[in-house]
């Protein structure tokens, strides 16, 4: 007889993924049709919002034929864009609006050699006119074709070099996992024909490595590196008793939820490589709390992947982290007091160790949807798991794990705004990550600053969680569901927020039609504003609520440039033009100010561009010392710079010229300064 799909109870009792939940380091890795137009989305987000613009809940049937017919048109699409005749696109994913709105994600290559920073989304009304296009790179296609695939230096260059930076990660390789590939890297400027090395085993912790490193194959120079490795009825440790989707009937069970894509958990039994043993068992009762028992950990683990599966195809209307109703699988038990978890799309599963002593595995709710996010942020905007862009990775697994408790509402596990606060990681019951005021946790930052890409992804991800808690919950002190939060913003200035369903819906949004491989902190502003302009218009109350989040924490400005916090204001009103490939400075004379400037110094900017990224812009004091308030960026392509930045002066004399110097780096766009303004 054919098993059965059948419901178990579980009893009470982490987070890791190859994007592991904690710090450690691009090759990678039947249901029922909704109706046309349903809308997945909970009233809560749907009150105010434009129907239409809605993500519609697709089946897998529904998406596979979207799929199918971008596959039939991509040449047609590709000649419409104006890529070359040696460009090709390469059909990624596809949602679609309720209006009938379809987004397609494409990557591209070039004579065959895949593009890496080439992925862009076609956004295209029910009628079949393009409304938009957002590229991961601004290069043209006269730069694209003058990439040559002819290679100065040897594979065997690429890998050596490629082995050298996984060692720094611990890793013991002698060989790389494959050839050296050549591609065209496009993620960082000018296009420029590259190999591409993944290097396997295990890092310093015990973690796998995927270490994928991009070398110039002309100078053999390393161009860019990442880790495709991202780290993130039972009876369960951390979430007491509940229901579990398992298979079987009599005397024989296991842990398969046929219901939700054939999810299946196995054991790894302290191993580090291999699927592992598929849970099963005499009866179906699975665990007993308690870790000792090596059911508990499965039935958490289990348990986490059911409501993170439920919460994407209910809320957001994706069913798996394909949109394809395939589930993934996860392994527990990885390692020997191995502390932590992590997602890997090379098998597409998730990967829990047992803690300290293993005694804690790694397998709480939050951190089972922080890993399974990894998956879906993968399977979309594909965000690199490094820089700006791998910290925009990390929030966003962080911000929907928040939502999959919400939204599974656990007794003894409740919906809040930490991280990891189950899991007990540093031994003294404190969470791994707080989203209201990341600092707390001694190294994530509370907002965006110049030098933020270099901060590991864990802790870069900080002000992006900043970001979602303000837009939900506001600004101030707060309690929900009886825990205790305090929001500062970075401009003094007060936020109200909009619900944590808007905002998560927002996010959502913007992650599948707005991000790219390559978004940034200030892209990835453009593309959640555009969303809010898209479902609650350009003059509502959550549009204003996403610019002064963002503004909270310095990205952007607030409409109408907010309430200045006081103090004495000196300006530079003169417009004059911005030469194309120029550096020009602004003067602004201070007087009458006694001592040193203040420690939040405001800085606000008004330049008209027609590609803003092009711009470096930096404060410099009358002494001479600049500091930094806006890298350029290649992804980012919305015009002009319309922002308030705070700088720490605290150091400066007050009185003299101060000058905001503006230099344009990259060639084919020009603007216009209109005026800077310096609050003391």
């Amino acid at each position: 007889m054919r098993p059965t799909p059948s419901r178990r109870a579980t009893a009470t009792g982490a987070l890791i993924a190859a994007t592991a939940l904690l710090a450690v380091g691009m090759q990678g890795g039947a249901a029922t049709a909704a109706p046309e137009g349903a809308s997945a989305a909970p009233a809560a987000a749907v009150k105010g919002a434009d129907p239409g613009a809605l993500p519609a809940k697709l089946s897998p049937s529904q998406r596979a034929e979207l799929l199918k017919e971008a596959n039939s048109t991509k040449a047609a699409t590709a000649k419409e864009l104006g890529l070359g005749s040696t460009e090709k696109l390469v059909v990624r994913d596809v949602v679609k609006d309720v209006d009938g709105t379809t987004h397609t994600r494409y990557e591209r290559t070039l004579d065959g050699l895949p593009v890496l920073g080439g992925d862009l989304v076609v956004a295209e009304s029910k009628s079949g006119t393009t409304e938009g296009v957002t590229k991961a790179s601004k290069a043209t296609g006269a730069q694209l074709k003058a990439v040559g695939t002819t290679a100065d230096v040897a594979p065997a260059t690429a890998e050596k070099q490629a082995l050298t930076a996984a060692r720094a990660d611990g890793s013991k390789s002698t060989e790389a996992s494959s050839a050296p590939r050549k591609v065209v890297w496009a993620a960082s400027g000018t296009p420029q024909l590259a190999y591409e090395t993944v290097v396997g085993g295990l890092q310093h912790d015990g973690t796998p490595n995927e270490l994928h490193v991009i070398t110039d194959a002309s100078s053999g120079a390393k161009l860019f590196e990442w880790q495709a490795i991202e780290n993130g009825t039972g009876n369960t440790q951390y979430s007491g008793t509940v229901t579990l989707g398992t298979s079987g009937s009599g005397s024989s069970y296991n842990l398969t939820d046929t219901a939700r894509g054939g999810h299946k958990t196995y054991n790894l039994n302290r191993g580090t490589s291999g699927t592992g043993t598929l849970f099963s068992g005499t009866d179906d009762v699975w665990g007993n709390g308690s870790a000792s028992n090596t059911e508990t950990a499965a039935a958490d683990a289990h348990y986490g992947a059911a409501e993170t599966w439920d919460f994407y195809k209910n809320v957001m209307g994706r069913t798996g982290i394909k949109g394809d109703g395939v589930g993934a699988y996860s392994r527990v038990h990885y390692g020997n007091n191995y502390v932590n978890a992590f997602w890997s799309d090379s098998c597409f599963c998730m990967t829990y160790g047992d803690g300290s002593g293993n005694l804690a595995p790694l397998t709480s709710l939050d951190v089972a949807a922080h890993e399974m996010t990894h998956g879906v942020t993968s399977n979309t905007a594909g965000l690199n798991y490094s820089g700006e862009s791998g910290g925009l990775n990390e929030a966003t697994s962080d911000i929907f794990a928040a939502g999959v408790e919400f939204y599974s509402n656990t007794a003894t596990d409740p919906g809040d705004y930490l991280v990891g606060e189950k899991i007990d990681i540093n031994g003294d019951g404190t969470p791994l990550r707080y989203m209201d005021k990341p600092s707390k946790d001694g190294a994530s930052k509370d907002s965006w600053y110049s030098g933020l890409g270099s901060v590991d992804v864990h802790y870069s991800s900080g002000p992006a969680n900043h970001f979602f808690y303000l837009l939900s919950e506001g600004s101030g002190a707060k309690t929900v569901n009886g825990v205790s939060y305090n929001s500062p913003t970075s401009d003094g200035l007060p936020v109200t927020g909009i619900g944590r369903d808007k905002a998560l819906q927002i996010w959502f949004k913007a992650l599948t039609t707005k991000f790219t491989s390559t978004t940034n902190y200030a892209a990835a502003r453009t593309g959640t504003l555009a969303v809010a302009g898209e479902l609650y218009g350009t003059t509502s109350a959550e549009y204003t609520a996403v610019a002064n989040a963002w503004a909270a924490i310095a990205v952007g400005s607030r409409p109408g440039g907010g309430t200045d916090p006081g103090g004495k204001v000196f300006q530079n009103t003169t417009v004059k033009a911005i030469a194309d490939r120029s550096t020009t400075n602004f003067p602004v004379v201070v007087s009458g100010v006694s001592g040193n400037a203040p420690s939040n110094l405001s800085v606000a900017v008004n330049i008209s561009h027609t590609y803003r990224g092009d711009l470096v812009l930096d404060l410099v004091a009358p002494d001479g010392t600049a500091y930094r308030l806006k890298n350029s960026s290649s992804s980012d392509s919305a015009d002009n710079v319309v922002a308030t930045y705070t700088v720490n002066a605290s150091s400066e004399v007050a009185n003299g010229t101060w000058n905001l110097k503006v230099q344009d780096v990259y060639s084919g766009d020009t603007g216009t300064f209109n005026s800077v303004k310096l609050t003391f």
